[in-house]
């Protein structure tokens, strides 16, 4: 994913410096001070580690783009204000990024985002506000939570799994809005956010229900589930039968 950005910046003349494992991330700093935009492209469980040692000086200029992302993740680490975008698009091992639906963006560098990634025809839509942000991250945890989970039960699409099972998705969405609800502590629109998850599900209806990660996922919201004493009967069904 981080090679989609890297590319759309470079694209738009900005040169791009990577950060890997093996480097020193207070050594780049201290080489570079004052980035235009600093970017964290690490899978969900590498994430709070990575925030943690962020040096001060790039703190005010982080963006971020992982899944099942939510405020108390950046929050909780003394970040107020870092840029967020809701990826939208897919990127594929010898393939081009695929779009989906444009993806929403919200922060200090949304503007930057929205040039970059469409110099590279990837759209990006500027939110206005903290709610509307709040509103795209859980439509996606949604989404990707809804088909990750049904998957294991469906299998197939996206496109099947709402054509052909709909009350099974519908029952899954409505138990991880509620598991939201709690991490957010907010009352969530739940029949905006399932109207939000079918737009994404029109916007490509061959992509595949189950990822590598269905099950981890599950597993996940369980724990959250059990951790706020959450009946989820249909996500215990399905992980007794998987």
């Amino acid at each position: 994913m981080g090679s989609v950005f890297a590319r759309g910046f470079l694209r738009s003349g900005y040169p791009v410096y990577p950060l890997t494992r093996d480097m020193s991330a207070d050594e780049l700093a201290r080489e570079i001070p004052e980035p235009e935009l600093v970017l964290i492209a690490v899978a969900e469980k590498d994430l709070h580690a990575c925030l943690q040692a962020i040096p001060a000086n790039w703190r005010n200029r982080l963006t971020l783009l992982q899944n099942e992302l939510l405020p108390n993740d950046w929050k909780q680490y003394g970040y107020e204000q870092p840029t967020v975008i809701s990826v939208w698009f897919e990127k594929k091992k010898g393939q081009d990024a695929k779009v989906i639906i444009p993806s929403p963006a919200y922060g200090p560098q949304a503007d930057l985002l929205k040039t970059t990634l469409g110099s590279i025809d990837i759209p990006v839509t500027v939110l206005e506000d903290d709610s509307e942000l709040l509103f795209e991250l859980v439509r996606k945890n949604v989404y990707i939570l809804t088909t990750n989970i049904a998957g294991l039960e469906t299998g197939g699409n996206v496109g099947e799994l709402w054509s052909q099972h709909r009350n099974a998705a519908t029952a899954v969405a409505t138990e991880i809005i509620q598991i939201q609800e709690k991490l957010t502590g907010q009352t969530l629109d739940r029949e905006a956010l399932i109207q939000g998850m079918v737009e994404a599900f029109e916007g490509d209806t061959a992509h595949q229900c189950r990822g590598r990660s269905a099950s981890a996922r599950l597993q996940r919201a369980l724990e959250q589930a059990y951790s706020f004493k959450r009946a989820v009967p249909r996500l215990r069904a399905i992980a007794h039968n998987a």
